[in-house]
């Protein structure tokens, strides 16, 4: 069983900023490209950001292009979501998902690419 553990959301203002985690498992951090989506009620899960299995290759939604940074630590064995200038908008349970079958170079933006799931973190922005 995979288990991902994310941490880090909250409760901020508009144009603050705020950083979500994700421990990935340990052992095979190279073997997987990492993802954040993120989902509101009634909507469907969202692809918001991601990083190839060789981490050097990033991807971000038009939305949070310019605002949103993904990274990782691999001694930690861990990816992080930096989110600056936050919009009420951003307001969303955010998830990170792990894919097994992406090249070294490839982001997936779909849910169903992605295999394990973490369970995710509110965050939420007021306005």
């Amino acid at each position: 069983q995979v288990q991902l553990v994310e941490s880090g959301g909250g409760l901020v203002q508009a144009g603050t900023s705020l950083t979500l985690s994700c421990i990935v498992p340990r052992g095979t951090f190279d073997d997987f490209a990492k993802g954040w989506f993120r989902q509101t009620p009634g909507k469907e899960r969202e692809f918001v950001a991601g990083i190839s299995r060789s981490g050097r290759k990033m991807g971000y939604a038009d939305s949070v292009k310019g605002r949103f940074t993904i990274s990782r630590d691999k001694s930690k064995s861990t990816v992080y979501l930096q989110m600056d200038n936050l919009k009420p908008e951003d307001t969303a349970v955010y998830y990170c998902a792990i894919d097994y079958t992406g090249g070294l170079l490839t982001i997936a933006r779909t849910v169903d690419a992605y295999e394990y799931w973490g369970q995710g973190t509110q965050v939420t922005v007021s306005s």
